[in-house]
């Protein structure tokens, strides 16, 4: 029996999410076929054919690396934050090219669990006018987005579930805190609290190796929801 051809994977980025990537990527049978670095950031032509890249680049760096990578047919997973300004331009741009494309805020599967709960949290408590409404995300001293990405997400989630009223957003940045949310609803004689943290780093490479094994041969923009069969449950 021949065996199945690895998926070439080009790590974007080689920080602290990118080493993680390539270190733990042979454990899904990927191959690592290039890591694209600020010193080799500026030559595309230099970047090696890959099946799928793994962005974990910079926010300023996203909308010009995607552009390059969909010109080379190479499907994307986008797991840098900060660029969403430019949203809307990089997927009409995959659009064009037919490309496969899935960017998340936070790739851990449980934090999209979360974030299920938290839109289902929206349903039940937008009609309830009792009960304000609370956000509070800590992350380590480097992040440089605040809010973070999955904070916006949880912002979202909550008003497209009907939940209208004002949220209160705090963000604190400090020591090597990996990523911890919470989402409150105060009335005056209760509160429910919803939180998710984070242990451990690996979990988000994880699930970014998990989105590209799964995005491998699609077209379509995509979010980890629909990676973990969680769109329309």
């Amino acid at each position: 029996m021949i065996a199945p051809e690895r998926i070439r994977v080009l790590v974007v980025g080689h920080g602290r999410m990118g080493r993680l990537v390539e270190t733990l990527a042979p454990e899904y049978d990927f191959e690592v076929v290039g890591i694209v670095t600020r010193s080799n950031a500026g030559t595309p032509s230099d970047w090696p054919v890959a099946d799928v890249a793994i962005d974990f680049s910079t926010g300023d760096a996203v909308p010009a690396n995607a552009r390059r990578l969909l010109d080379c047919d190479t499907n994307l997973v986008i797991g840098t934050t900060g660029w969403q300004s430019a949203e809307a331009s990089v997927r009409e741009y995959a659009a064009a090219k037919q490309a496969g494309v899935v960017a998340a805020p936070n790739f851990a599967p449980g934090v999209n669990l979360f974030l299920a709960l938290v839109a289902r949290a929206g349903e039940l408590f937008g009609p309830r006018p009792e009960f304000g409404a609370w956000l509070h995300e800590l992350h380590h001293a480097a992040k440089r987005d605040a809010p973070s990405g999955t904070a916006l997400a949880m912002q979202a989630g909550l008003e497209r579930a009907g939940f209208g009223r004002s949220l209160n957003v705090a963000s604190t940045r400090a020591g090597s805190i990996p990523g911890t949310h919470t989402l409150g609803f105060d009335a005056a004689a209760e509160t429910i609290t919803l939180t998710h943290t984070t242990r451990d780093r690996s979990v988000f490479a994880r699930g970014a190796l998990e989105a590209a094994r799964w995005i491998h041969g699609r077209q379509g923009w995509f979010t980890m929801l629909d990676v973990l069969g969680l769109v329309g449950s």
